[in-house]
């Protein structure tokens, strides 16, 4: 209830980027006194071979950098996804580039892969890792396509990706589900994703302290012949799981946004709640296609407990968020995975 006041009177008055800028920092200064105010009973699950303290955790797009990892796991989360990260620093789309559907509590985001780049990532991850508290820590790495790297040279570029960050990785995901790098979606394809998750699967499975699980990352608006294409794929390269499902270029009618602010708002991906259904039906087909032999990542539209209750229903070993801790605020994590438990 306070943040929520707090959230109508100074964040939604606010550019919706400087607002995360300072909720993010806000958390990090934080850090002595969350793990206070914060608890959550540990029922640790064994997923893809990594322990886990419970099954919610953090998608990727808050922390894109590794900046504040331990900071938010001292909110409740069980593990945090960084990234995207590319191959090259990159600078992401112009601003603005992050937008909210208030009445939807939904945010449309074209921030296109805005990042330090995997050298500069990795540093930092090496000095976490070199830390008690990092060294604990559960992280996934979440990776893209450059954007000046033209697609006939994603492979290479996956894989600069790979080399650098896998080796502190608890798992590594294949991100190429973004709507915001232009032809990324396009390598959602089985002809041209085959070789890019062949590649990385051979890095990540050299990493000298032990194989880093791989996971691809796959968008909502895939067809389900689409996406059970990928998930037979995924089966035959012997993967450990799939994230299902990043953001829709959709703008669907049930929408409560008016229209033209919708359309003002411009390009993007949209997240939020007007996700859960889809998301769910996917995570759904996907186990129904794998059985027990890849781990799902159910992503979109996770807002309540009962969110995550579904996804687990549906077949999900584990549940990720983002948009909602925008509006709900820095108690919702542990509210969530008391229902992960």
């Amino acid at each position: 209830m306070v943040y929520g006041a707090f959230f109508d009177t100074v964040f939604a008055r606010m550019d919706p980027e400087a607002a995360h800028e300072r909720a993010f920092r806000a958390i990090r200064l934080a850090r002595p006194v969350t793990p206070l105010l914060f608890r959550v009973a540990a029922s640790p699950v064994t997923v893809m071979g990594v322990t886990f303290p419970h099954r919610f955790g953090l998608a990727a797009g808050f922390d894109k950098d590794a900046r504040g990892v331990v900071p938010l796991l001292n909110l409740g989360f069980g593990h945090v996804e960084i990234g995207t990260v590319t191959a090259r620093p990159q600078p992401g789309n112009p601003r603005p580039r992050l937008l909210r559907l208030v009445d939807d509590r939904a945010i449309i985001n074209r921030m296109g892969f805005n990042n330090d780049g995997a050298a500069q990532v990795a540093a930092r991850l090496h000095r976490l890792r070199r830390t008690p508290a990092g060294s604990r820590a559960v992280v996934g790495v979440n990776i893209g396509k450059s954007k000046v790297v033209p697609p006939e040279r994603a492979v290479d570029d996956y894989a600069e990706s790979a080399r650098l960050l896998s080796p502190y990785a608890d798992y590594l995901v294949v991100n190429v589900s973004s709507p915001n790098t232009p032809g990324l979606r396009d390598l959602q394809s089985v002809d041209a994703l085959r070789p890019i998750l062949e590649t990385v699967q051979g890095i990540a499975d050299r990493v000298p302290r032990g194989r880093v699980p791989l996971v691809v990352k796959i968008a909502p608006d895939l067809a389900d012949d689409d996406i059970d294409a990928v998930a037979d794929l995924a089966l035959d390269l012997g993967l450990d799981g799939i994230t299902a499902a990043n953001t829709t270029v959709a703008r669907p009618d049930a929408l409560r946004t008016p229209r033209a602010q919708i359309e003002a708002a411009g390009a993007g991906g949209l997240s939020g709640p007007i996700l859960a259904e889809r998301a769910t039906e996917i995570v759904g087909r996907l186990r129904a296609r794998v059985g027990d032999r890849l781990a799902l990542i159910a992503v979109g539209g996770v807002t309540g407990p009962e969110d995550v209750s579904a996804r687990l229903d549906a077949g999900a070993d584990l549940v990720q968020a983002y948009t909602a801790f925008a509006y709900e605020g820095p108690a919702w994590p542990s509210r969530l995975a008391a229902a992960a438990r």
